[in-house]
């Protein structure tokens, strides 16, 4: 991969509906070279999927999203990879990451209610072998996601003035 392949990769993760004419133009590329590479980049792996960013509180939506953590015991000859891979398949869980700190694993979780949430880390994760402690954290508001910002602030708000 090099520096033309990595160029596309930034402007495709900032906006994956840019006409590939403008990603020609900002890459420095020709058209045809532009569509070969990102067919490369797919055909690879590289590019696993385009996605929107959507403001689920804005849509209406209702769902809870949750960040659970979880430590768990590696498997000799395996890591973490098996129970990751047995978590992954779970569809409540949106991501799933190897982490450093004081937890190994951080999934990021959505459901209908806090309740839903609750009742899979209690019933589908906890219980699972090598699993030894969770921690769920809930997700109030979100302020920017992907690097995009949802938090819009109307007028610049009057401070009180005194002395």
């Amino acid at each position: 991969m090099d520096e033309k392949d990595l160029i596309l990769l930034q402007l495709l993760e900032e906006n994956c509906r840019t006409p590939v004419s403008d990603l020609a133009v900002m890459a420095e590329l020709s058209e045809q070279d532009t569509k070969d590479r990102i067919s490369r980049l797919e055909a690879a792996g590289v590019i696993r999927r385009y996605a929107a960013v959507v403001d689920w509180e804005r849509a209406g939506n209702g769902s809870v999203t949750a960040v659970i953590e979880l430590k768990v015991s590696p498997e000799r000859d395996f890591g973490y990879d098996r129970i990751a891979e047995r978590i992954a398949r779970f569809p409540q869980v949106r991501s799933l990451r190897l982490m450093t700190g004081t937890y190994d694993l951080q999934l990021l979780v959505t459901g209908s209610s806090m309740h839903e949430i609750a009742r899979f880390v209690a019933e589908q994760i906890a219980p699972m072998d090598r699993i030894r402690e969770t921690a769920t954290l809930i997700i109030m508001k979100t302020y920017k996601e992907n690097g995009v910002t949802f938090a819009v602030r109307g007028e610049a708000e009057r401070l009180p003035y005194s002395f």
